[in-house]
């Protein structure tokens, strides 16, 4: 007896089953294997699950989406303007709660996934066919991709140590196989198996929306650099490069990058592929996709969660930089020009000002104060002399703003084919691997040839090259400079979160936003602490008392 999750789209071949208790449950289907059509239409529900439909208030139900607002929202690249009753805001604001239904559905989804995936590898034999042969390396590598996210979701950073606990490592399609948590090590080793697996299974040059040799072999670079192989980390991001198959997008095209199709997409390895006509069953909503959390354009979408001061703040250090085409800024009419800051209470302030003979002022509190500039680094910098000595300041136009948080809207997950809020979430492209083999050779000490590949993102973004390692910000070691250009590259893409944890730093978010509302915020939070991972879902631990909770 063989088991698989039900998918709307593969419908036509199985019955519908109603999941209430837990996602290990679901019926048996038979004779799904006896023709390549068939198996390749139970790995597309594999994919599907991925992309999830609609589910009322709470938005898409898709695998992506949950792992997004888990992963992103916790960084230190958005602000969120208000409260909200929505369970993102425990995301948000590391008040984790053990009944969370955004967790609770990605595990859920999550073990959909792994379990359609157990079918498939069960059911198919190795050597039958080509074909046969990629749709199984397919079904590994969805089972790797779902279990190292779920591991970085549940588990703790890698280098903190292996004995950790993980998450279960359900291996078949046997509804009586509950397993009890897995180690860290554990989880990662058979990540890394089923990688391997997929990447010498895998032989046919499918499109960035599905699984390939070099999808295996983009994730296995970013999980060995996760594991801190840094070697092995260099070699699997090398064999994407070599592959031919990809090539970084021009700072030009690197503007619209939003608006592509993944297939149009240079620089897509895989990505989660959103049609609004071909999937979700023909349910599409702009008000309860991602992007519509982070903009609102011709009308819709609640606009509610922009880009973090910080953000803006590494970003601005080179205005020309072709990944501020993905900030959009919300000006009031009439350009109203003013200078704004953030207080000592992590409050934004804003003043209107006076231009006379070339003089900038601007009235506070009775008081006039002139705004001075100053050359650091090559960047002018605005400044005024107040009471508490020398305050920078920004100097703009007045903005739009909700609870007193500017709105400057994030694009990035909006205007797919141009298209209201649509979007394909991008798992890997060719930009990360020369960020991970960046990220691999500091690690070895090998520091101009780490930022030789930084400088292959640079050249392609309108942002100045580094000609040697003098060249770095005072301060600045070259793996801050390669964490800094992380951040700024794959930004709204959930990579910050992990990536500040795993090496062992402290996340910052001493900046404006309702995560610091309440009696006990979180102004830092380190990667030792509790809250770097999600509680088990509650529910899963009722109808599995031997899983061990996270403290």
């Amino acid at each position: 007896m063989r088991i698989l999750y039900i998918i709307p789209i593969i419908g036509t071949l199985l019955f519908s089953c109603d999941l209430q208790k837990d996602p290990f449950d679901e019926i048996a289907v038979d004779r799904l294997f006896e023709s390549e059509g068939a198996a390749q239409t139970a790995t597309l529900g594999n994919y599907a699950l991925l992309k999830g439909g609609i589910n009322g208030e709470n938005g898409y139900n898709g695998w992506s989406d949950d792992l997004h607002r888990i992963s992103e929202y916790s960084g230190d690249n958005v602000t969120l303007s208000g409260g909200t009753t929505d369970h993102l805001f425990f995301l948000y604001n590391y008040q984790a709660i053990t009944s969370n239904s955004r967790v609770a559905r990605f595990w859920d989804n999550s073990y959909k996934i792994i379990v359609g995936a157990n079918t498939v590898i069960e059911s198919l034999e190795e050597g039958q066919s080509t074909e046969f042969d990629q749709l199984l390396g397919e079904n590994y590598y969805l089972r790797a991709l779902v279990y190292f996210q779920m591991g970085n979701v549940f588990g703790r950073p890698f280098n903190q140590g292996g004995s950790n606990l993980s998450v279960p490592l359900k291996l078949t399609s046997d509804v009586d196989d509950r397993p009890d948590r897995n180690t860290v090590q554990e989880v990662y080793d058979q990540v890394i198996s089923d990688l391997l697996k997929a990447e010498s299974l895998m032989t046919i040059d499918k499109s960035s929306s599905f699984a390939t040799k070099e999808a295996a072999q983009a994730l296995l670079s970013r999980v060995y650099l996760y594991m801190e192989d840094n070697a092995n980390a260099e070699a699997f991001a090398d064999k994407v490069i070599a592959s031919g198959r990809y090539s970084l997008l021009s700072a030009t095209d690197f503007r619209l990058m939003n608006t592509l199709n993944p297939v149009q997409n240079s620089e897509a390895i895989f990505a989660i592929t959103l049609n609004k006509d071909a999937d979700l069953n023909g349910q599409w909503d702009d008000w309860f996709t991602l992007g519509s959390f982070y903009a609102k354009i011709e009308g819709v979408g609640w606009g509610e969660m922009y880009a973090s001061r910080s953000y803006l703040d590494l970003l601005n250090k080179n205005p020309n930089d072709a990944r501020g085409a993905f900030i959009d800024a919300q000006y009031l009419p009439g350009q109203i020009p003013v200078v704004y800051w953030v207080d000592d209470s992590y409050v934004y302030q804003f003043r209107e000002t006076t231009e006379a003979g070339g003089i900038t002022t601007f009235e506070d509190n009775g008081n006039t104060y002139t705004v001075e500039s100053e050359v650091v680094d090559g960047i002018t910098k605005y400044f005024f002399n107040g009471t508490n000595g020398k305050q920078y300041v920004e100097k703009d136009f007045d903005l739009e703003k909700r609870n007193g948080h500017p709105k400057w809207y994030i694009t990035k997950a909006s205007l797919q084919d141009n298209d209201g809020h649509l979007w394909s979430p991008i798992v890997s492209r060719l930009s990360e691997m020369y960020l991970n083999k960046a990220e691999a050779l500091a690690k070895r000490g090998m520091d101009q040839e780490a930022l030789d590949n930084v400088n292959m993102i640079r050249m392609n973004r309108d942002v100045p090259t580094y000609a040697s390692v003098a060249d770095i910000p005072s301060g600045q070691s070259v793996l801050d400079v390669i964490l800094d250009e992380r951040r700024l590259e794959l930004a709204f893409e959930g990579h910050r979160k992990f990536d500040v944890f795993r090496n062992g730093r402290t996340m910052d978010r001493r900046y404006p936003g309702t995560h610091l509302n309440g009696a006990t915020p979180f102004f830092e939070i380190p990667p030792t602490h509790n809250r770097v991972v999600e509680f088990l879902p509650e529910k899963q631990v009722v109808l599995q008392p031997s899983l061990i909770q996270n403290d």
